[in-house]
């Protein structure tokens, strides 16, 4: 975690990437949904050959680089198993059906390529306050989600739809939906803290850890030790000090499974559905 520096998850998106600046030559990577080009031109710098989408590819400022209109809310227009790397920088809070987008990303995504996801932490411990006061992203500075502030038309393409941060998602269902489309959680990266969360970290982390490992417990004795084992990681997630502090999710999953094959080798201790 940073307790100073840059709020903008560019520059930790940046690093990153430039931390891994040997991975990229050569290589073919999606950036979708790709803004103004920022990460698709050091990618491109790296000597990674980028594809470059976006729902308004006229706010892209990379001549040398060609950026088309994708919609993430639809089936991508790209093969299965092209890319070796995808970057979807706060993007998929803006979509509806979001375990349908990550099993496109799947899709798309090479075996054991890398899909980095960065979104606004709807887990930290500001979010969850401001849910709770005010069913809304900021708390006293934007109204919740309606029809004025989070609903937007493309001027060029009327009958398009898009959403501003309706369907902002915590980590939790992120990773699920993620390994339910055959991806694995590798890291969540660090990022700035929320000093909001920080101040409200001392009084609240132990209500989350008692109640955690309450239904940590609770899940264990019920459901066995199997099912306890395997959602350990969401246990770790509940009590992680990043994810309660940071301003966003920098997550990065590699692809360990096809989306069609994923749910049933995931969810074998699932509840059988019944009537």
């Amino acid at each position: 975690m940073y307790f100073f520096g840059s709020k903008d998850i560019k520059f930790y998106v940046q690093n990153w990437i430039e931390n891994r600046k040997d991975f990229f030559a050569g290589k073919d990577v999606l950036d979708l949904p790709a803004g103004n080009g920022v990460s698709a031109r050091q990618l491109h710098a790296l000597g990674a050959n980028v594809v470059a989408g976006d729902l308004i590819p006229e706010f892209f400022r990379v001549p040398e680089i060609n950026c088309a209109y994708v919609d993430l809310a639809e089936k991508l227009p790209y093969a299965d198993q092209t890319f070796a790397f995808i970057l979807c920088q706060e993007g998929i809070e803006h979509v509806t059906d979001q375990l349908r987008v990550l099993a496109e990303f799947a899709r798309v995504l090479k075996s054991q390529g890398t899909l980095l996801v960065t979104t606004p932490n709807y887990s930290n411990l500001r979010a969850r306050m401001s849910y709770l006061f005010n069913e809304s992203e900021l708390m006293g500075k934007i109204m919740p989600p309606n029809e004025i502030d989070s609903v937007w038309f493309n001027p060029d393409r009327q009958n398009k739809m898009y959403f501003g941060h309706v369907n902002l998602i915590g980590i939790q269902r992120l990773r699920l939906f993620a390994k339910l489309a055959g991806l694995e959680l590798v890291k969540v990266h660090a990022n700035r803290v929320n000093y909001t969360a920080l101040m409200l970290f001392p009084l609240i982390y132990p209500f989350v850890c008692y109640f955690s490992w309450a239904s940590y417990r609770r899940m264990k004795r019920k459901q066995g030790a199997d099912a306890a084992n395997q959602v350990r990681e969401v246990f770790a997630l509940a009590l992680s000090p990043a994810i309660l502090l940071q301003n966003h999710l920098l997550v990065e999953f590699v692809k360990t499974a096809e989306p069609r094959t994923a749910v049933g080798r995931k969810t074998n201790l699932a509840h059988d559905f019944v009537t």
